[in-house]
């Protein structure tokens, strides 16, 4: 959605058409592929999202390298995600539900949007480190993972923020901790997870733009300069925070480096839970 907002005036911006291509499949590793193979001449760019980050650890054969198939050229928006549960469930914070699940090893469960998505390792993550005993259940799609907690055949949930807030909003659900340094300024009065004690817990869902490895110096920073300035609009900004994200337009050094970081931590993650893609 952020990607088709954008488009519509980079085609003003850059006197070009640009047209978004949905390529679905294999987790995004389809539309991953056929952009990571792409010319380098600033036609084919690549709007990716939290799959890119860790398919190259859930996938033997990934059609790309995360750090070097590409180059950065800003993270438009993030969405931190977000811990909920039932509210007939008796926790109000992630200590909490670590004391809940620890009283009944193995019969709390945690929905997820799916395998490998970045909620799902966030909530690999919480086990490991916690060493609680928690069920994760992966459904294909945020839409079922989120129908399973607001009809309490699961207790809980880990999701993108956006996929959850007007239910937390409505009290038809209640959140737990958001995955974000700051407090979501939708729920602000749900702590962070590092406000609750877990360490390097953080995760952001991206929203970033990217071009093939070999892209010239001169169109990386046309890019940047357009892009940024397009997210800088004050009804771009309006659209994109009412889809719950918070804009960011990181620079390109700022990109890659989180692009690095991201994809060590969730990589140590993966290979620690033994988590495969299905």
């Amino acid at each position: 959605m952020i990607a088709r907002i954008v488009a519509a005036k980079l085609t003003d911006a850059l006197g070009q058409q640009v047209i978004t291509d949905n390529r679905a499949g294999g987790g995004g590793n389809i539309g991953y592929g056929l952009a990571a193979s792409a010319a380098p001449d600033g036609y084919t760019v690549l709007i990716m999202s939290s799959s890119f980050l860790v398919n190259h650890a859930l996938y033997p054969k990934a059609p790309y390298d995360p750090n070097r198939s590409f180059i950065a050229i800003t993270n438009m928006a993030g969405a931190p995600a977000v811990i909920v549960v039932h509210p007939s469930v008796p926790v109000k914070s992630i200590p909490d539900l670590v004391r809940l699940a620890k009283a009944s090893p193995g019969k709390f469960n945690i929905a997820t949007p799916g395998v490998g998505t970045l909620p799902d390792l966030s909530a690999a993550l919480l086990k490991l480190t916690e060493k609680v005993d928690i069920v994760s259940v992966p459904y294909s799609g945020a839409a079922p993972a989120l129908g399973a907690v607001l009809a309490n055949q699961v207790q809980s949930a880990y999701m993108a923020l956006p996929t959850v807030v007007q239910h937390v909003q409505s009290g038809r659900l209640r959140g737990l901790a958001v995955t974000s340094a700051k407090r979501a300024s939708s729920m602000p009065e749900v702590l962070t997870v590092s406000e609750q004690g877990l360490v390097d817990h953080e995760s952001e869902i991206p929203n970033g733009v990217m071009v093939p490895a070999g892209t010239s110096a001169a169109i990386v920073h046309r890019l940047y300069k357009e892009v940024t300035a397009i997210v800088a609009q004050p009804d771009t900004r309006e659209r994109i925070l009412g889809l719950g994200y918070t804009v960011i337009s990181s620079t390109p050094e700022q990109f890659a480096a989180q692009i690095g970081n991201e994809v060590a931590k969730w990589g140590k993650v993966i290979r620690s839970a033994g988590i495969k893609a299905e």
